[in-house]
């Protein structure tokens, strides 16, 4: 007889079901091969040793592609429970020390890192000053996986845009940022003079989430073959081919700004100001770790207003 019960989950060895997590998130055997830097065989091996283990098949794959049968949709909902569980454990444990130990896991959205206010990279060298042993772990990622991750427990707070509040998550106000209407230096609206027929040039148009205020400024430009990009650096790329205008936050334009290839069209007209935001979970304990990161950030923050 099988040493191990079968539908116990208890005898099911928590890297197998780590493996079959990556597998999910990736989409498939293939990227997960690059992701785990294990070969398909091996993989292969560990989901067929998960679904003896627990006694029914995970995941259809073959040449058909993989998909997830309902039995591993089901597991795969309970291994994201699992490891939220084991990471507020660890919580706990840390939060028996006195010093700093641990991990902190942050999701950001792109081009922050030239902000001139530097909230976050600040309060990251106060925690490493703090806490030397402190791994940090930082995600680049849309405002939605940011939510995402918070909510199930893979990231410990995010930085986003304050485009709406779901509920389980707690926003805190970070700083405003101003983005505005740019066009390179070969565009022939980089030395027009008066009024510019912005209707007339194509655009890049933002593919990601944005509040209905700032929607407002981008229904003004041309919408006609547009081109589209999923994070602001996609839009940098555009708008430094000279074919299109689009709008960028003004400290990410600065660098081009002052090589003198880029140029705010009208920068008293076509501008707008993005709210930003720390993310937290509700009602889940604080390890020490993330205190002190959240202490070090409201401390820049709260004389700056």
């Amino acid at each position: 007889m099988n040493k191990h019960v079968i539908g116990q989950l208890s005898d099911v060895d928590l890297r197998l079901l780590r493996i079959f997590r990556v597998i999910v998130e990736a989409g498939g055997f293939s990227a997960a091969e690059v992701v785990l830097n294990i070969s398909s065989a091996a993989i292969s091996v560990a989901v067929s040793d998960l679904e003896t283990r627990l006694g029914f098949r995970l995941c259809q794959r073959g040449r058909s592609g993989f998909s997830l049968t309902e039995e591993g949709r089901e597991i795969y909902a309970y291994i994201l429970q699992l490891f939220s569980s084991i990471e507020d454990f660890k919580t706990q444990i840390n939060g028996l020390h006195t010093q700093l130990k641990g991990e902190l896991n942050i999701g950001i959205t792109d081009t922050l890192v030239s902000m001139p206010k530097m909230t976050i990279t600040n309060s990251l060298a106060l925690l490493k000053d703090q806490g030397p042993d402190v791994v940090i772990n930082i995600w680049m990622m849309p405002p939605n996986d940011v939510e995402l991750g918070i909510l199930k427990g893979h990231l410990h707070v995010g930085i986003m845009p304050t485009t709406k509040q779901i509920s389980g998550l707690e926003y805190h106000d970070l700083y405003s940022e101003r983005s505005q209407l740019y066009c390179e230096a070969s565009h022939p609206l980089f030395h027009a003079e008066g009024k510019a027929q912005i209707d007339q040039w194509q655009a890049v148009l933002p593919a990601y989430v944005q509040s209905a205020e700032i929607k407002t400024h981008q229904q003004c430009l041309n919408t006609e073959a547009a081109a589209t990009a999923t994070d602001r650096e996609g839009i940098a790329f555009l708008i430094l081919t000279g074919r299109y205008i689009g709008y960028l936050p003004d400290h990410f334009a600065q660098p081009w700004v002052n090589e003198n290839r880029l140029h705010a069209i009208e920068a008293d007209t076509y501008f707008y100001d993005t709210r930003f935001s720390y993310v937290t979970r509700k009602s889940t304990p604080q390890n020490l770790v993330l205190k002190a990161f959240l202490q070090h950030m409201r401390a820049q923050i709260e004389p700056a207003k």
